[in-house]
């Protein structure tokens, strides 16, 4: 098989193992067990490889835990940020799992023992409460623990069938790639609480061009409503070439879905050194601000969410907030979540953001808020979707470009809504496409019915409307009439018709005039 094959079945086999394992739980709820599962195999396999250091003479999961120095154990720490032991590794456990009466208990110990591994050491915060999720002794699993037990083992043996190969780069990426899957599919069958926390890989891959576009290095890349990571970690996928040179930095309001990020992260081989996934609410709570300016920031926040605005009043005098004299609405934070991104931008950076459409027109504090951005020339590019690309919604969003180096005052839009592939229940956006978005954005041609770039004078005149329906006229695809044509095939239409008629009637006289003489 090819290796895209390869990756097919994989894939194909951990969804069914997935399906098979969950029972009768919804997959939803049973989805931390097979993504922990999974992870918990990942850091085994790549903490083991990191003693062995490429020794085939060693077998770490052949090893007593007495042989383990408190040096080792140290310096491992250091380095991987976190310890596991010869018998808390996911093969040892997995061996034994159909016969331990107590393996539900020992897993939780096993991961707890991995979490505290970490006190006291930096990645102390980037370990803590990763398996927080993973409840062993949860009736989800079963009423008994016998049957909690079985459960659990069936996870872990269908975890441990799944064929990884050695553990190499190209391992690490199938790894990273099954659990991308895992997510996405969760997320797909999940509906609209799925599509919150994940952004389709396609959509993630047009936002860390448009973020990165024209930067060879950048010093950090930041998103302020990361989800489970998804677009940090296409950045990352994307931009191997390219210098990212202090790592990846989120922050995620959800705790499960925090957890899912940070092991996302782990499972991409991003080191806990090159990652800060902070818990909280950005809006209220944000973190990172000694960290900033980032030079590329990307998100895909939560849509027209409610949040406390106008009633803090400090929040007007926040620095973030503050320039733009006003609040977004407490109904709408999503410019809250805009103006947020662009305090934390650097002068030479840009932030691509995915935006529910109503905000570009709607009035109010609204649209004083992209006079702001407007005015101040921070609005680089307005790019609509098409409708049906994110899970949980069919709405047609558009990506807000924002840059602080401009150098002219136009502002570019992009109608991008149908550039898509039709597929079973989500539509898709292809590699062409992002590649044609990608072209006209670094050009800023004008081209009809796609892309225009609109003087500065004309957004203003409009209100500062910011819709892409507003400056590029859409294509008329209705068939062409000719009249003359339609006119004369009535004409020869209505002439048969009258015919038909009197030949009806004919045929219905010559009927009534031999049951007149019967």
């Amino acid at each position: 098989m090819t290796s895209m094959q390869q990756r097919a079945e994989l894939q194909r086999r951990i969804w069914q193992i997935a399906n098979d394992v969950r029972g009768a739980v919804d997959g939803w709820d049973f989805k931390q067990y097979v993504l922990g599962t999974l992870f918990y195999r990942f850091i085994s396999e790549n903490f083991a490889a990191y003693i062995e250091g490429g020794d085939d003479s060693v077998q770490y999961a052949k090893l007593n835990d007495i042989v383990i120095t408190p040096e080792i154990r140290d310096d491992a720490i250091k380095t991987k940020g976190y310890f596991i032991y010869p018998s808390q590794l996911f093969a040892r456990v997995a061996a034994t799992a159909n016969t331990n009466d107590s393996l539900n208990t020992d897993l939780a110990a096993v991961f707890s023992a991995i979490e505290t591994s970490a006190l006291g050491y930096p990645s102390e915060r980037d370990i803590r409460g990763l398996f927080a999720d993973f409840d062993t002794t949860s009736n989800r699993l079963g009423n008994t623990v016998k049957d909690k037990n079985a459960r659990l083992a069936a996870v872990l043996k269908g975890v441990a069938e799944l064929d990884f190969g050695d553990f190499d780069a190209s391992h690490i990426d199938l790894f990273g790639d099954a659990y991308e899957f895992l997510i996405s599919n969760y997320a797909a069958n999940a509906g609209k609480s799925g599509g919150e926390f994940f952004t389709p890989q396609q959509v993630s891959k047009l936002i860390a061009r448009l973020a990165m576009h024209g930067q060879s290095s950048i010093n950090k890349i930041y998103d302020p409503a990361c989800g489970s990571g998804s677009l940090l970690l296409q950045a990352k996928k994307q931009f191997d070439a390219h210098i990212i040179e202090d790592g990846f930095f989120g922050q995620e309001l959800n705790h499960t879905t925090y957890n899912l990020a940070r092991m996302n992260m782990f499972l991409h081989n991003v080191n806990y050194d090159k990652f800060n996934i902070q818990l909280g609410d950005t809006l209220i709570e944000p973190h990172f601000g000694d960290d900033k300016p980032f030079d590329a920031i990307v998100s895909n926040p939560p849509y027209s969410v409610k949040w406390i605005g106008s009633d803090d009043p400090t929040l007007i005098n926040d620095e973030r907030f503050a320039p733009a004299g006003v609040l977004a609405p407490k109904s709408k934070a999503d410019f809250a979540f805009v103006l947020h991104a662009l305090s934390y931008l650097s002068a030479k950076g840009r932030a691509a953001i995915v935006c529910f459409p109503g905000i570009f027109y709607r009035g109010g504090a609204e649209q004083k808020i992209r006079q702001y951005l407007v005015d101040n020339n921070y609005v680089e590019s307005v790019i609509s979707l098409a409708p049906n690309l994110f899970f949980g919604t069919t709405i047609s969003v558009s990506i807000l470009v924002l840059s602080k180096h401009k150098t002219e005052t136009h502002t570019q839009f992009i109608d991008a809504s149908g550039l898509f592939k039709k597929e079973t229940n989500n539509n898709a956006l292809l590699d062409t496409h992002i590649d044609e978005i990608m072209a006209v954005f670094d050009s800023k041609e004008n081209i009809e019915h796609f892309a225009q770039s609109v003087p500065f004078d004309k957004v203003a005149a409009n209100d500062y409307n910011l819709s892409v329906s507003s400056y590029v006229a859409g294509k008329d695809n209705r068939e062409v009439v000719d009249i003359a044509q339609l006119n004369a095939q009535l004409k020869t239409t209505v002439a048969k018709i009258d015919q038909l008629r009197k030949d009806i009637d004919a045929i219905v006289a010559e009927i009534e005039g031999e049951e007149q003489q019967a």
